[in-house]
């Protein structure tokens, strides 16, 4: 199913959210103006509010990953260096913030977010034109990436959420990357011909919230899959320079080995994908008033997609990506 194009904002005139899945970038997204039954009181908008702002960069050798994520009551960041070639962890960065303070969370996609604390800086930014860049420095970890414009739009999905109100998401395609990310190995990693993308997401949501997700890119071809909190609202497939609603998706794996294989397909016989892990990134956190277990496997994606489900299968080999698991107390 081919989307329509992207309203120019999350809200009508009346009030109420504008859900569904669209192609195209969205204007800003501010859940104020929500009318009833969506409609929530500041205090408790302040800490359902939920906003992060995600890049992946893969290449043949590398898979780096960078997010700043604002809670509402505090923010917190995280970055990563995963070596492809020999399944090393080179660097696994996470830091919290002080509330409002550390983080500065774009309102929309196309807006640039930062995080800053002590010596530590990120900086994902809107460079004009459909062209983006990262900038982090941390502890044994620096990434300088420009990346952009894609061949395909990027995907809006909006949607009610369990126990919460409303939430927004745009998700990119496969966007061509230059740059280079340093470790405290002796060469840099070029980044030049990978690719890159990103994930903008911006929510009222439940307390407790999970997910399972997937997601991986070509310049031709990409995915992105949840199961979880949002329902099959954002599966979504680009193909050659579209972008094409998917159906609910299942992912079957052992929630006590989660590096062995995984096997993933959706409803409407579009897609269906095993996943093999080569690493993973972790983080458990224990709060007393919020907690997170958080799992990350990075690996390669084998099967095949289809853009509709009378259409012809294309086939995926050793396409890099990421699963994630993932569920939170906030």
């Amino acid at each position: 199913m081919m989307l329509p194009a992207a309203p120019d904002g999350v809200i009508g005139p009346d009030g109420q959210p504008r859900f569904g899945r669209y192609a195209g970038q969205v204007g800003a997204i501010d859940w104020s103006a929500l009318a009833r039954p969506y409609a929530r009181g500041r205090i408790w908008r302040r800490f359902h509010h939920k906003r992060w702002h995600y890049v992946a960069l893969a290449t043949e050798h590398i898979f780096c990953a960078v997010a700043i994520v604002d809670l509402g009551w505090t923010s917190t960041a995280f970055a990563y260096a995963f070596d492809r070639d020999d399944g090393d962890m080179l660097s696994n960065f996470s830091q919290d913030g002080l509330p409002v303070v550390s983080a500065r969370l774009a309102d929309h996609a196309g807006g640039s977010s930062t995080f800053k604390a002590g010596a530590s800086s990120i900086a994902i930014a809107a460079t004009g034109a459909g062209t983006y860049s990262v900038a982090l420095r941390c502890a044994y970890l620096e990434i300088d990436a420009e990346f952009g414009p894609g061949a395909a739009p990027l995907l809006l999905a909006t949607g009610p959420v369990d126990g919460g109100s409303v939430h927004a998401t745009q998700k990119s395609s496969g966007l061509p990357v230059t740059g280079e990310v340093r470790t405290f190995r002796e060469d840099p990693y070029d980044l030049a011909g990978g690719v890159a993308s990103f994930d903008y997401s911006n929510g009222l949501l439940a307390r407790d919230t999970s997910w399972r997700w997937a997601s991986a890119h070509t310049l031709e071809l990409g995915f992105n899959l949840q199961a979880g909190y949002f329902g099959a609202n954002e599966n979504a497939l680009w193909l050659d320079g579209q972008v094409y609603g998917l159906g609910p998706v299942h992912f079957i794996y052992d929630a006590t080995d989660p590096l062995s294989r995984w096997h993933i397909f959706t409803e409407d016989d579009q897609l269906e994908l095993w996943f093999t892990p080569d690493g993973a990134r972790r983080d458990n956190k224990n709060l007393v008033i919020a907690a997170s277990r958080y799992l990350q496997p990075i690996g390669t994606f084998s099967g095949w997609v289809r853009s509709a489900p009378d259409a012809p299968k294309r086939i995926v080999t050793q396409l890099a990506g990421v699963t994630e698991d993932h569920t939170s107390r906030w």
